[in-house]
């Protein structure tokens, strides 16, 4: 994967990522490469490498972080880094793998079990305080990813498409059992209700960093919560 790469971080990102009807949960190794046997210091090593490559590449983006800059930040030495990624393209598949099963780890334990649009609320005020932390800055995790590798590497929008699938698929699956419990009007679509959440927040996300400003997020949310709320019995 060559440097530099081209770093655009839109809203049509997340769309171009999606892949409907792939709703299987997300699982990868982060600590071990098939085919090959680490030690468990080894294991330390390389999960230590992802951990600041992960970090870096979310406040600096993908292409502005260098090899050196993540051997600086996780006290590694060339030979230590290169043993375990020959280079950057292969640092950035596992960066990809980290990310985005640390954000679906998080969204299983609000999603799974949601049945209520008081549980819907409270999933929306996780994520606007989460992002309040940091004044809108950075975008989301998977979003500021696939903006930037979406059009670059495949592998990578593989593992993203997957991902923003499960995660709208978890959000179809909480508003289906709303629907079922009587919760949603028979005509409520839980499939398209929750493209459209995720369409809100991804740009909510987008327009909060852009501006430095958690506002846009929130109202975006809102509108689409709204929109849900419309097909509520009671």
């Amino acid at each position: 994967m060559a440097d530099p790469w081209p770093r655009g971080r839109c809203s049509r990102a997340a769309a171009a990522v999606r892949k409907k009807g792939s709703l299987r949960p997300v699982s990868r190794p982060e600590n071990a490469q098939p085919g090959r046997r680490l030690t468990p210091r080894g294991a330390a090593t390389r999960a230590r490498i992802v951990a600041a490559a992960v970090e870096l590449m979310y406040v600096k983006g993908v292409n502005a972080t260098t090899l050196d800059d993540v051997r600086a930040a996780s006290n590694t030495s060339k030979s230590q880094l290169y043993n375990h990624f020959p280079d950057k393209e292969e640092l950035v598949r596992a960066v990809v793998a980290a990310r985005t099963e640390q954000v679906l780890e998080r969204e299983r334990g609000y999603l799974q079990r949601l049945k209520s649009f008081r549980g819907l609320v409270r999933w929306r005020d996780a994520l606007v305080q989460r992002n309040a932390l940091r004044n809108g800055a950075y975008g989301c995790a998977l979003g500021s990813l696939a903006g930037e590798l979406a059009d670059q590497d495949d592998q990578a929008r593989a593992t993203l498409a997957e991902s923003f699938a499960e995660w709208e698929g978890l959000l179809a699956a909480g508003l289906r059992r709303m629907r079922d419990s009587g919760a949603l009007k028979p005509d409520a679509d839980p499939e398209k209700l929750a493209t459209g959440l995720m369409a809100a927040l991804q740009g909510g996300y987008l327009l909060a960093e852009t501006a430095h400003d958690i506002k846009p997020m929130e109202i975006a949310l809102d509108m689409a919560l709204d929109h849900v709320k419309s097909f509520l019995t009671a």
